[in-house]
């Protein structure tokens, strides 16, 4: 399915290089990440969600989710229920640089929907309302706002919510194509979304099982959105939103890296990973990177299960710098 070249985004005043942004996602887009993903060609990539009440708190992990990047624009997402944290989390963004504040109204953890929180504001519009109104009100930058098609299939909202939100400032809305009780089962539902983009003038960027290029093609003709947002399909390929934003930009995909740069890119990222943790959380928190990258290239559970003891399976970083290369060269040895 080919499109015609897709401009780039603005968000208010923040002009975007394309319309193709990472996705937050817990425990995934921290900073090593994030950085790659940019540096890759991602128009917007969006902190892990940060919960507001912690993060005025100063609690250490919500601190570390926040530290300001080289990158801009520097994008902090903001989770919460109660309008008083959210403004004061949304000036804290601010004063740490943030150019764009957004707003999680779209997490389907029951971690979270328990606390009333991220996805479960949908079930509840009018307060929903307030924290959006908080935010806006807190801060002199833009603000945006993620969300879900809505709770259930009862209770496709999103169109109101959209409408809602554009009216107290929101610049910019993300929808991730399936409701909170599907959580990531099923297919998002890229059509849906539609009934938001008709709902309102502000850009719509549409979200969900986004993994190559042919489907955020998809996704934007069924959606009429003006941007992707590539979740998922960014695992162990941080320059994936950047591959993508190109095909849409010159009609042509230039494909995955070769291996070689593959490999560095790997090394690279791991590295960053140690450095911005800390050696011994570094080595934890990469292993889920290290085993999406191996996945990607290596086909085989048993052969996938090999790798993933020597890749995991050791606390010295250079044994496993050294199981990536030889990772690659067995790769290049077999092509």
């Amino acid at each position: 399915m080919s499109s015609a070249p897709r401009a780039p985004l603005a968000i208010g005043p923040v002009a975007l290089a394309n319309s193709v942004a990472l996705a937050p996602m817990s425990g995934v887009s921290d900073l090593p990440f994030r950085d790659l993903a940019h540096r890759f060609g991602a128009g917007l990539v969006v902190s892990e969600m940060v919960a507001s009440e912690p993060l005025v708190q100063e609690r250490g992990d919500m601190l570390l989710k926040v530290r300001r990047p080289e990158h801009r624009p520097f994008v902090i997402q903001l989770a919460g229920r109660e309008a008083r944290w959210m403004a004061e989390g949304a000036r804290i963004a601010a004063d740490l640089g943030a150019d764009i504040v957004d707003i999680n109204m779209g997490c389907p953890s029951r971690v979270v929907t328990n606390g009333l929180a991220g996805s479960a504001l949908m079930r509840d519009l009018d307060h929903a309302l307030t924290l959006i109104d908080a935010v806006v009100g807190a801060v002199d930058r833009p603000v945006t706002l993620k969300m879900r098609l809505g709770w259930d299939d009862k209770s496709l909202n999103a169109p109101e919510l959209a409408r809602r939100a554009q009216d107290a400032g929101i610049r910019m809305l993300t929808v991730h194509g399936r409701t909170r009780c599907q959580f990531f089962k099923g297919k998002a539902d890229w059509s849906l979304v539609r009934r938001v983009k008709e709902a309102v003038k502000i850009p719509v960027v549409v979200n969900g099982d986004i993994t190559s290029v042919a489907e955020a093609r998809e996704a934007l003709t069924l959606s009429g959105a003006d941007g992707v947002m590539v979740g998922r399909g960014a695992y162990g390929a941080p320059w994936m939103p950047g591959r993508i934003a190109q095909a849409l930009a010159t009609g042509t995909d230039p494909g995955d890296p070769p291996p070689a740069a593959a490999r560095d890119i790997l090394i690279e990222h791991y590295e960053a990973m140690l450095a911005h943790y800390g050696t011994g959380l570094g080595i934890r928190n990469a292993r889920k990177h290290l085993v999406w990258a191996l996945d990607r290239r290596v086909g085989g559970e048993v052969a996938r299960k090999a790798w993933r003891r020597r890749l995991c399976g050791t606390e010295e970083p250079r044994e496993v710098v050294a199981a990536i290369r030889d990772l690659f060269a067995v790769e290049a040895a077999a092509a």
